[in-house]
């Protein structure tokens, strides 16, 4: 869990290579937007993140270990490219992992509102998204 931890917090485009060391061959991964299966697939989420945002980086808040399984809680941080460039977001999240035999990640699944943590803060789409909320909620 600790190689793990610190793989995410200091993640880069060039730490990618390194992705073998931390997943299995055939590991799965999972979030609101993909799920792929395999180490290039994966390698392309990561790398297609590094494309699409300015700075993105991870903090792990929480950590809890039970065997084979590990639960993290997160702020994911970063600046949109094309949107309100200046300001940092964040998304706050959780993550299922499960570890092989060999110590290396066979199932990576990562939970968070796409909602609250990314439609809401984006401009149009945004606002329709707090109006349902709002109407929702009533």
């Amino acid at each position: 869990m600790q190689r793990l931890v610190a793989y995410f917090e200091q993640l880069s485009p060039h730490s990618l290579a390194l992705l073998p060391g931390v997943y299995a061959a055939k590991a799965r991964f999972k979030d609101p937007f993909n799920e792929v299966q395999g180490l290039a697939a994966i390698e392309g989420i990561f790398s297609h993140m590094f494309s699409a945002l300015h700075a993105p980086r991870f903090v792990v808040r929480e950590r809890v270990l039970q065997g084979a399984q590990c639960f993290l809680t997160w702020e994911f941080r970063f600046r949109f490219k094309t949107y309100s460039a200046e300001s940092e977001q964040c998304i706050l999240g959780a993550s299922h992992i499960v570890f092989g035999a060999d110590g290396l990640v066979v199932l990576h699944r990562d939970y968070w509102d796409a909602a609250e943590e990314l439609y809401e803060k984006l401009p149009g789409v945004g606002a329709l998204m707090r109006w349902l909320k709002r109407r929702a909620n009533r």
